[in-house]
């Protein structure tokens, strides 16, 4: 399945956020809070000063992003618009369709990003080089 995602698609979403004096809780529930089933979980930490990660794209999978401790900045790209969006609270996460080249940058001191993908990890589902990516999605607006 092609995609033809803009930046436009990818959106910031509340999650459930259960507040106590005791501590916070945010429950994730597939088809519930957010639009697929996760079939992969991985989270991003101890990344070094200065360091981005990222930098690729998915011919299909879908994830979200939340930034479960500390900051990090996303630039996203669709081939040609770009937008910047600042992950900073643990009750909201950034929903990325298919089809969306991502840098994540600016990590503060202790970060941790946690993303909830749609499948399970396949190597012929990334776009690593931006050409390919660019490629791609001409192909897909072709279709």
């Amino acid at each position: 399945m092609k995609s033809i995602s803009t930046v436009y698609d990818c959106n910031i979403i509340p999650l459930p956020r259960i507040q106590s004096v005791k501590g916070n809780i945010t429950p994730i529930s597939e088809l519930d809070n957010i639009p697929f089933t996760i079939e992969r979980v991985y989270y991003l930490y101890d990344v070094p000063g200065g360091q981005e990660r990222g930098g690729h794209a998915h011919k299909n999978l879908q994830q979200l992003i939340v930034a479960v401790s500390g900051s990090f900045d996303i630039i996203l790209n669709d081939g040609v618009n770009k937008k910047r969006v600042m992950l900073n609270r643990p009750y909201e996460g950034l929903l990325m369709p298919s089809g969306i080249w991502r840098e994540l940058t600016n990590f503060s001191s202790g970060a941790i990003c946690l993303v909830l993908a749609s499948a399970k990890y396949t190597e012929n589902d990334y776009l690593r080089m931006y050409e390919d990516f660019l490629k791609f999605k001409q192909d897909s607006l072709a279709s």
